[in-house]
């Protein structure tokens, strides 16, 4: 069964945060599909992972790239999985139809957005109807993960 976790984001950006999430799920050896909601801002993110740190390195491509099945990190605005990931990341309100053909789906929200939380709660409500295990993780005043639930 799908693992589903919701990261709140509160003290952190999306741009922040989600190279962290992917280093760690890189780390344990995962394919990646980042479903960005915001057909707009892919290929925003695209540079941003190219060049959020000097020091770090994040293999990823899309479809302007090509190559799919050779990316671990594939960033996408369609419900897709052309890397044949087992890591699904959504984030600026994307949706899946697709959530229980991963391993884990993540959840990245803006907690400063009213809108964005209250379609977080019904999306919570959903997945637990359908039988996913769902957590939930906060970040502390220091930007750490915890998990609330």
């Amino acid at each position: 069964m799908t693992a589903v976790r919701f990261y709140h984001l509160e003290q952190k950006t999306l741009d922040q945060a989600l190279p962290e999430i992917l280093g760690k799920a890189l780390s344990g050896d995962h394919k990646i599909v980042v479903k960005i909601g915001d057909t707009a801002q892919l290929p925003r993110m695209n540079d941003h992972l190219w060049t959020f740190s000097p020091q770090s390195f994040l293999p990823h491509g899309t479809e302007k790239d090509g190559h799919a099945e050779e990316q671990p990190i594939w960033l996408t605005d369609k419900d897709e999985n052309p890397n044949q990931a087992d890591v699904l990341i959504l984030t600026d309100g994307a949706t899946s139809e697709n959530i229980a053909d991963y391993n884990l789906c993540c959840e990245m929200l803006d907690g400063r957005n009213p809108e964005a939380v209250s379609a977080a709660r019904a999306r919570w409500k959903s997945y637990k109807e359908q039988g996913f295990e769902i957590s939930y993780w906060q970040q502390d005043e220091a930007g750490r993960w915890q998990n609330k639930a």
